[in-house]
């Protein structure tokens, strides 16, 4: 299989990207889905979502303080 970037892995191989997509290789091709999930039921106008690439996870937290974590009901991905 030939990845967005040109390269080759081997089928049966699987992969993250830097995006944060979980890849896998077999001989229909190339699958790729996110390998985090999104908070989508949070206080929007107290809280924020911040992403972390470097461990491919949200953080939900609240706008005025970074350090305090806000309650997330529900997720998607």
């Amino acid at each position: 299989c030939l990845d967005e970037k040109g390269k080759v892995h081997e089928f049966h191989s699987s992969w993250r990207t830097d995006d944060c997509n979980d890849c896998s290789c077999s001989r229909n091709g190339i699958k790729c889905c996110t390998s985090y999930t999104t908070p989508v039921d949070y206080d929007k106008e107290k809280c924020e979502s911040i992403f972390n690439k470097e461990t491919c996870s949200y953080k939900v937290v609240e706008k005025g303080d970074h350090s305090k974590e806000c309650p997330v009901h529900s997720w998607v991905g």
